[in-house]
């Protein structure tokens, strides 16, 4: 019986070593977090062992079952634990896609059981409860494939106990000393297994910790991925999506919306006059100095280079003109020497109504054409249609 046990337990562990599908190295933070994980619940296992093993010396001074029996099993036990901490500390585990070794260790330890069933199946309860407990642990991070490889090894060798031999599996109850140990058998798996639960509880509240830690670094890349990254306004991707959405929504509510798109005056010159940071640095004080100055349902977005697009939804025209010659005065009026000595910087642009049958191309070569009216005037100029 030991030797069918071995050779399922070897059989059960080489089909569980899948390798890890990517090369991307773990980092030091996680095979910490993992290690310390691991050795919980070795600890666990190993805790469970000698449980088993303190119960089966009661049996034994109530001449149940040999001494032997009890310090074998124990001994058995903690060296299967011994084995996956050495591997766990060793990094081992990390190399494999299941770095908890989950069919290992429960085939280690069905395999241990077993064994001990047929050996000493006057304490069979014992080996039963122990075996049931295994699962219910073994659950709380298995995939369907362990768990179907572990429910027919179990079966298979709880089929060869019941039967291909005719072992009486006794759950002892015949004195007070031993009703006393069966009582325990029973209390300390109940026992285990509110631990295994509460275990699996902080798993899960570990995981939705984590789950919601995830959704805000995703949120947070979104929100990177739809800005420009020198100025803070959405970029040209984001504001033209913006653009579409408020097309289509003014025009099935039948809403006003103005566009304008804005241009800063001669910028080219002010690289070269007074270097790229510095215009830089302009780009990025126009952009705050605009949102601060627009409502919270205001889009705004760098459509290129020093061109930039203000979406106004609900704003009728002469409220959006009003808007954005107020950005122009207060553009022209901002002391841009805080920059660099004797910078200025002022803006143009072209501001037009959305048309019944505008789409964002038209409306943004509508206000294209008002812009270049604007520089044509002299810059630093607001045309409306």
């Amino acid at each position: 019986m030991s030797g069918v046990a071995s050779s399922l337990g070897s059989v059960l562990g080489r089909l569980s070593k899948v390798r890890l599908a990517t090369d991307i190295p773990l980092s030091p933070a996680t095979v910490i977090r993992r290690k310390r994980q691991r050795r919980q619940m070795f600890d666990m296992i190993g805790i469970s062992f000698l449980i088993d093993a303190g119960i089966l010396l009661i049996y034994a001074f109530a001449g149940t079952t040999p001494f032997w029996i009890a310090s074998t099993y124990g001994l058995c036990g903690l060296l299967s634990v011994a084995l996956f901490i050495a591997a766990s500390e060793a990094n081992m585990n990390d190399r494999y896609r299941d770095h908890y070794f989950i069919v290992q260790q429960t085939s280690i330890c069905l395999a241990i059981m077993l064994t001990f069933l047929y050996l000493a199946p006057e304490v069979g309860c014992l080996f039963l409860c122990s075996i049931l407990l295994t699962f219910t642990f073994a659950a709380l991070r298995s995939s369907l494939r362990q768990t179907i490889l572990g429910w027919t090894a179990a079966a298979i060798g709880l089929a060869i106990l019941f039967i291909g031999t005719d072992k009486p599996i006794g759950m002892p109850h015949g004195t007070l000393l031993e009703r006393f140990a069966t009582m325990l058998v029973f209390t300390l798996v109940l026992g285990r297994g509110m631990i295994v639960g509460l275990f699996s509880s902080s798993l899960h509240e570990s995981l939705y910790r984590r789950g919601l830690e995830l959704k805000e670094a995703y949120r947070k890349i979104e929100e990177l991925a739809e800005l420009d990254e020198l100025t803070g306004a959405l970029n040209r991707r984001r504001i033209m999506q913006n653009l579409e959405e408020e097309i289509t929504q003014s025009q099935r509510g039948n809403m006003p919306c103005a566009v304008a798109l804005i241009d800063l005056d001669w910028f080219k010159r002010i690289n070269d006059r007074f270097g790229h940071p510095a215009g830089d640095e302009a780009l990025r004080t126009f952009a705050i100095t605009v949102f601060a100055n627009i409502r919270g349902i205001d889009k705004f977005g760098r459509y290129g280079g020093e061109e930039f697009l203000l979406i106004l939804p609900e704003a009728s025209d002469g409220a959006a003109l009003r808007t954005v010659e107020r950005l122009r005065r207060i553009v022209a009026a901002l002391d841009w020497s805080a920059i660099s000595q004797d910078m200025s910087v002022t803006m143009s642009a072209g501001v037009t109504m959305l048309q019944k049958d505008d789409s964002a191309d038209s409306i943004l070569a509508r206000a294209d054409r008002l812009l270049y009216q604007a520089k044509d005037l002299g810059r630093n100029q607001t045309v409306s249609a």
